[in-house]
């Protein structure tokens, strides 16, 4: 009496195996084959007597007639985007967790070996708070403590025509914001590869900002946003002399950027870890996958070596807090890439 109106409802229902009066039970599908019984059905969460009411009373037919027109998984919760633990990386607006997350399970990177595990902003911000250390004037570090998925931290820099917020990371709270506005907000967001794409949406939308991705990457957005900006080619000029570089190496989007003004005007790389600063500053390295110990090829490496070589730097600011090339830099890629070349070649 209340199917036709009931279609309209979501609620959580199980079958169980067994049905009130006697009859033979389905062992495969766990379900009493007694035609026109009337099934135990468990309603839970629904908050309507209507469904209680209405699977007491129905044939196991109906219900399954239903349940066929219903998503019977609960009431409609709220939808989140929900965060990958692993990587970072936030996914379109659903009311379930995702069942699995593309970028680890690339051979870039890797599934926890606890297994899949997910997490919202909220519950992010209930246990950890972003740190701020400025690495030099007009570039802001920020990251998370206790570290979350990868550990990069992102790096605000602060120029005359608006900001650019270099890379992402996935917790922004209030206290991030407010630190953020005081020094002028975001003008546009640029990621050097997928696996700091992390949140860049809600922070893009927290601060009218763009986001700019080399469209090479284009299949790891997992949320997708108006807000993306994705371009081609080897570069792409920005305010204040400012260049995102299309190095490739790690990943075919790979991009580094360029801070003319940095280091006194003897000029700055952001690099992410498409050129990996190591724990001995004087070099850097460049690997396909730096957890899964996948190197790089000859051709990747001299690709990433003329991307770079028409701008000058003297310094590098790599991934993490302290990874940074503070004098001699491009002398310092040139050097590593020798050594690396010279390695991978070596027979025995």
């Amino acid at each position: 009496m209340y199917a036709e109106p009931l279609r309209s409802l979501s609620f959580r229902a199980k079958v169980l195996p067994w049905a009130e009066s006697n009859g033979s039970r389905n062992e495969a599908s766990g379900t009493s084959d007694i035609d026109g019984c009337a099934a135990r059905v468990a309603a839970r969460e629904s908050g309507d007597e209507r469904v209680n009411l209405w699977i007491s009373t129905s044939p196991l037919h109906e219900i399954r007639d239903l349940s066929s027109s219903l998503e019977m998984t609960g009431p409609q919760s709220d939808m989140e985007n929900f965060i990958c633990v692993q990587c970072g990386t936030q996914f379109s607006e659903a009311a379930k967790p995702p069942l699995r997350c593309p970028i680890c399970e690339d051979e870039r990177q890797f599934v926890r070996h606890a297994g899949q595990e997910w997490t919202t902003l909220k519950r992010l911000a209930a246990d950890h708070q972003n740190r701020f250390e400025e690495e030099v004037p007009q570039l802001l570090g920020i990251g998370t403590e206790p570290e979350f998925a990868i550990g990069q931290r992102a790096l605000l820099l602060q120029s005359p025509s608006g900001n650019l917020l270099w890379d992402c990371i996935a917790l922004l709270d209030d206290r991030t914001i407010a630190e953020v506005n005081a020094r002028g907000g975001i003008r546009s967001i640029a990621i050097s590869h997928p696996h700091y794409y992390t949140t860049m949406v809600e922070w893009a939308e927290r601060f009218d900002a763009q986001i700019l991705l080399h469209a090479a990457d284009r299949e790891w957005v997992m949320r997708k946003s108006p807000r993306i900006q994705f371009w081609e080619g080897g570069t792409l000029p920005l305010w204040d002399d400012l260049t995102l570089i299309n190095c490739g190496g790690h990943f075919e989007g790979g991009t580094v950027l360029h801070w003319p003004a940095g280091e006194n005007g003897k000029g700055a790389l952001l690099s992410g870890d498409i050129i990996q600063v190591v724990q001995d500053r004087r070099y850097v390295s460049f690997m396909r996958s730096y957890p899964n110990l996948i190197p790089l090829g000859a051709a990747a490496i001299d690709h990433i070596l003329n991307a770079i070589e028409p701008f000058p730097f003297d310094q590098i600011y790599g991934a993490w807090w302290k990874a940074n090339v503070l004098s001699d830099a491009k002398a310092a890629v040139g050097r590593s890439a020798e050594r690396y070349l010279r390695r991978i070649s070596e027979q025995g």
